[in-house]
């Protein structure tokens, strides 16, 4: 029995649709305890400063935020009875608002984008002298994922070899500590960033919108490791949807829109890397990972790559978007 809710932060690794000659697998962390993938930031950051005596008994977190680690954080702070106050742009789902304020959080609206929204946080933190745990450059963010994804990560492929991570970047929290830990175990892993059409700084683009929720800041964020990555690949927000109503109706996976973009992505990685190895068979169906295989006849030989993505979080968050209609 887990002695709190924060005992429960992990997730399952999943097996999708995959191009002919490869594996792509997911992990799903809208089954961590506050629904995604920012949970184990949230956590790690509040742990962190709780160690660092900078934050205290009766304290308020504020913490600028596109959605999910507002949650994360109303989540971790309702358990550690903290209060917390959220500031997030206006355009974001309704979802994600209820959500914080289910946890108890304060929640203050700000017209913009997450730059904005950082900027009447900094208010904020010096007019209440509220403690903000700063996703973008707290190191507790990357070390998190470190520690927690990319361990289990390790632990759930058991003998395979992964070879290619393919994550979408925010915070580049989860990109980067991931990508540490694999690299270690599989020096000549493959990682893979990703981001959107019009927000494409990694490219060399400058940000044109900001249509996807939780991925693809504008910016280059002090907690992406760019030695790490190996590549860009850019995805559209339209291509992005269109794929998460295909999981959701032919996998029975329910993501949101950085979910989705990952996943195609992974795919376009996975098809590269089956036809550079040269490995043959069928849309791989099999499961590889765990178990016996449901299609004996669909399995695939050991050097067929393996391409990790992440689902960040449910698609739950993104109904009033009409994205599922």
């Amino acid at each position: 029995m887990d002695r709190s809710v924060l005992g429960t932060v992990g997730s399952p690794l999943v097996q999708v649709a995959s191009p002919p000659g490869s594996v792509v697998a997911a992990k799903l962390e809208s089954k961590n305890p506050g629904g995604s993938a920012k949970d184990r930031p949230a956590l790690a950051m509040v742990e962190a400063a709780e160690r660092d005596g900078a934050l205290d008994p009766g304290d308020t977190i504020v913490e600028p935020t596109s959605g999910n680690t507002g949650i994360g954080i109303a989540m971790v702070a309702a358990a550690k009875g903290y209060d917390a106050t959220i500031v997030m742009p206006a355009s974001k789902s309704p979802e994600r608002q209820r959500v914080m304020r289910a946890y108890g959080a304060t929640l203050e609206l700000v017209e913009g984008d997450i730059s904005d929204a950082k900027d009447r946080a900094d208010e904020i933190e010096q007019e209440a002298g509220a403690v903000q745990l700063r996703q973008f450059e707290n190191e507790a963010n990357p070390r998190a994922h470190y520690e927690t994804t990319g361990r289990e990560i390790l632990h759930q492929v058991g003998d395979r070899e992964v070879d290619a991570l393919v994550a979408g970047v925010g915070t580049g929290g989860t990109l980067s500590g991931i990508g540490r830990r694999l690299r270690e175990a599989f020096p000549e892993v493959e990682i893979v960033a990703v981001e959107p059409e019009d927000s494409a700084v990694l490219s060399g683009k400058e940000p044109e919108n900001d249509s996807f929720q939780g991925m693809g800041p504008g910016f280059v964020s002090p907690n992406l490791d760019i030695d790490l990555v190996d590549s860009v690949e850019t995805v559209g927000i339209e291509a992005a949807e269109a794929e998460c109503r295909r999981l959701a109706r032919e996998e029975g996976i329910l993501v949101g829109q950085s979910s989705g973009a990952s996943n195609l992505a992974a795919k376009r990685v996975a098809e590269r890397l089956a036809d550079e190895a040269d490995c043959p068979g069928p849309d791989a169906t099999t499961d590889l990972l765990h178990g016996e295989p449901t299609a004996p006849e669909t399995d695939l030989p050991e050097d067929c790559p393996l391409v990790v993505t992440v689902f960040w979080d449910s698609g739950e968050r993104y109904m009033s978007t009409g994205m599922f209609d």
